[in-house]
């Protein structure tokens, strides 16, 4: 069983993180204005956080019911799921085996499948990780910023902030191996929920052109862009949030209203 914590109360929000990392540190900076309207569960993926690793390989349909059991969990009956990368394929895939629970999908940073300069990417972190080399902080923190927000600050600081967001968790290893092998562009027409895809135009990890990719793919999708690289979330959070909110609002009428105490797992 994956882990989560629960904020706030209204129509339900699960949120999910990329590779290595939680949904408490992915999502923190818009936790507070999330949960000032929505049922909001933090949902960490296997290895990560307190969601245990399974033994064997991960796969990504077995995932997204395990999130999806997670928020039955959780008290919700039906919500709407944002991803931030990995975790992004994990939501769409939640979207297309599940349409009776997820009533809306917002993508950050998402992919249908990995491009040549991720998947290359990838498979360097994951040899790094393998040897513990001690050059992966600042490795990390090139990937999870934009050249511009680096700039402004020192590499300590970067490699700090990076190695908070993408973790040595237990499972990253098995996680990114997870990510190597994500294709989910036979679930994109399937998928019914209204969707948010938002694309960060500086993301040096995660290329803007798989969230155009992703729009295309499913039927109504609507495409959005925040300034920033992969954790647009702390680079860009006002906006960021700005732009899901407005989704969000735009759903309510439609969502299921959940205002009870939930217990945390």
């Amino acid at each position: 069983m994956l882990a989560y914590d629960v904020h706030g109360s209204g129509p339900g929000l699960v949120l999910l993180p990329g590779v290595g990392g939680t949904a408490a540190l992915t999502w923190e900076t818009l936790l507070a204005g999330l949960a000032a309207e929505h049922t909001v569960v933090l949902t960490d993926l296997p290895g990560a956080g307190r969601s245990p690793l399974p033994v064997g390989r991960l796969a990504l349909d077995t995932v997204a019911d395990q999130v999806v059991a997670a928020a039955e969990r959780a008290g919700l009956s039906d919500f709407v799921i944002a991803g931030q990368s990995l975790g992004a394929a994990v939501a769409i895939k939640a979207a297309a085996r599940h349409p009776d629970r997820v009533r809306g999908l917002v993508t950050l940073s998402g992919f249908a499948r990995p491009h040549t300069s991720l998947w290359l990417t990838l498979e360097t972190w994951a040899a790094m990780l393998t040897r513990h080399d001690d050059r992966l902080r600042a490795f990390l923190a090139s990937l999870a910023f934009s050249a511009d927000y680096l700039a402004a600050r020192t590499p300590e600081t970067a490699q700090y902030l990076a190695t908070r967001l993408l973790t040595a968790a237990a499972g990253t290893a098995r996680q990114i191996a997870l990510t190597l092998g994500v294709d989910v562009h036979g679930d994109l027409p399937s998928v019914t929920a209204p969707t948010l895809v938002v694309a960060s135009t500086g993301d040096r990890f995660v290329s803007p052109k798989h969230s155009i990719d992703l729009a295309d793919g499913m039927p109504g999708a609507r495409l959005a862009a925040v300034r920033g690289g992969h954790a647009a979330t702390f680079e860009e959070p006002d906006r960021t949030l700005e732009i899901l909110t407005d989704f969000l609002r735009d759903l309510r009428p439609s969502l299921t209203d959940h205002t009870a105490t939930y217990s945390h797992v």
